[in-house]
């Protein structure tokens, strides 16, 4: 039986990268009569989340994409979350260890820098290998006695090209010059991706794997570790990465990246999903409008395009406008704008902020708009007339955005705490430097609570809005951006 996945990371916003690779998988499977699987890959305990776990969760939901199997639905060959499975994978990364085709490696980070910067001096360009990293009998015994954690990595040859078929593109040749003593398992014992990925897709039968061409790099790795174990490898299809419209990598930088702000800004999730599928394919009879019901029945992967596709914002909203205007009654558009305007958890956070600043229920609206908007209308002279001179606006909306990119926690005094940090780094009194946020999340100076209102906003809308505000203040260079990358670094660390 066909088996594939989708297996996102739960380290931030749930991206429409995720869905598109989703997408993909989900028709491939439901043409052939085959399973559907999500897993979470959360092996990267630092950043993943349970919060971001279960966004991106309600997210592929929203969008009309049902698995077969996970860690919400569960199945035969759970569990779906690696984190519940580090027995398993340490298991194999020892198995690797007795074979010898994996090492012990106590080389600590500052050695591997130290390595990495005499490499250059002397134009070495090669990946490291077991004969970089090894160190005497005496050395190891010596960092055991000390009590330091090793990490375990993969063999892998010294030279030779390796030949990775795929679906797609064929036979891909990479040098294994390129390719480093990958670490499998980390000093606190989890895994990194490359084993958790060959080790789990072998143990839930996945028979292909269809995924993003950011991957092909990894390929070799993943097919040298099946031949380790001795297991057959699935067939291999990598997709084309989603660009902006300039043709770059699609990132939240140029477009807003996450399913959510396109949820809250109102959009079909029909929509949403008919466009990700025009994204590198088409239907036969190249029909711009179609179902998710009609893109399985059609569906050929060999059809697929390697051209990068273009997630071009306007064209999607166009999409949108044809789905509402030939697919909703009136009565089902005023079913669905109530849906995603007035749910009551909506409401209740919104009139609070409000509550005592209306004398009639008129007022309302317009003390409300922004909630009901997706971008604010701006113009640079929008920002005129603000305590900070523009240098200083653009600074501080660009700390602002770096600072709130990383934030988990969206609740109004955890912001508060934030961006009052940046203020007092900046030697700014928070009055004077909120002004450009008001500006950013309402279009003028005047809006309710603005740590409260961000919060009601949530994190995909407001980070949008103060990337679109920057954008109208012209942004900031390269050369800027590197100036003040540092400085916040500082700052932030």
């Amino acid at each position: 039986m066909i088996r594939v996945r989708v297996a996102p990371s739960p380290t931030g916003d749930p991206h429409v990268g995720t869905a598109y690779i989703a997408l993909f998988n989900l028709c491939f499977a439901r043409k052939l009569g085959g399973k559907f699987i999500l897993r979470i890959e959360d092996t990267d305990q630092t950043r993943s989340t349970v919060e971001s776990e279960a966004t991106i969760l309600s997210s592929l939901k929203w969008l009309g994409l049902d698995w077969d199997e996970g860690p919400d639905v569960g199945g035969p060959y759970g569990p779906y979350r690696q984190s519940e499975r580090a027995e398993i994978y340490a298991k194999y990364a020892h198995q690797l260890i007795a074979s010898g085709k994996a090492f012990y490696c106590y080389r600590t980070p500052e050695e591997l820098n130290q390595l990495r910067a005499e490499r250059r001096e002397k134009g070495i360009q090669k990946a490291f290998k077991f004969s970089d990293l090894k160190l005497t009998a005496a050395e190891v015994q010596q960092r055991k006695a000390d009590g330091q954690k090793p990490v375990v990595r993969m063999m892998v040859p010294e030279e030779g090209v390796c030949v990775v078929q795929d679906r797609l593109r064929g036979s891909i040749e990479m040098d294994w010059d390129n390719v480093d003593a990958q670490i499998l398992l980390k000093a606190d014992g989890m895994p990194t991706y490359h084993l958790a990925n060959v080790v789990d897709d072998h143990l839930m039968k996945i028979t292909h794997v269809i995924r993003g061409e950011e991957w092909i790099n990894s390929a070799p790795k993943h097919q040298l570790l099946y031949e380790y174990f001795g297991w057959d490898m699935p067939e291999l299809c990598h997709m084309p990465l989603l660009r902006n419209p300039d043709k770059s990598k699609l990132s939240k930088r140029k477009n807003p990246t996450s399913i959510n702000f396109y949820r809250d800004s109102g959009f079909l999730p029909e929509a949403v999903l008919n466009y990700l599928g025009r994204m590198g394919w088409s239907m036969p009879d190249e029909s711009e409008k179609f179902s998710l019901r009609q893109m399985i029945e059609a569906f050929d992967i060999d059809k697929l395009s390697l051209g990068g596709p273009v997630f071009d914002q306007e064209k999607l909203k166009w999409l949108n406008g044809m789905w509402i205007r030939e697919d909703l009654s009136a009565s089902d558009f005023v079913e669905r704008y109530a849906a995603w305007a007035f749910p009551p958890e909506k409401l209740e956070a919104i009139i609070p902020l409000i509550h005592e600043r209306v004398e009639t229920l008129a007022e309302v609206a317009p003390l409300t708009a922004l909630f009901f908007n997706s971008l604010p209308v701006l113009e640079e002279s929008t920002f005129d007339g603000l305590k900070l001179d523009r240098e200083t606006q653009v600074k501080a909306l660009q700390f602002s955005s770096w600072a709130l990119d990383n934030q988990v926690s969206w609740k109004r005094d955890d912001l508060y705490q934030l961006l009052n940090g940046l203020a007092e780094h900046m030697d700014i009194k928070l009055r004077d430097f909120l002004q450009p946020l008001f500006v950013a999340m309402s279009g003028s100076t005047v809006c309710p609570p603005l740590f409260d209102t961000m919060a009601v906003l949530g994190p995909d809308l407001t980070r949008a809005r103060v990337r679109h505000a920057l954008k109208n203040l012209g942004g900031v260079s390269k050369k800027g951006a590197k100036t003040l990358e540092k400085e916040f670094r500082s700052f932030a660390t």
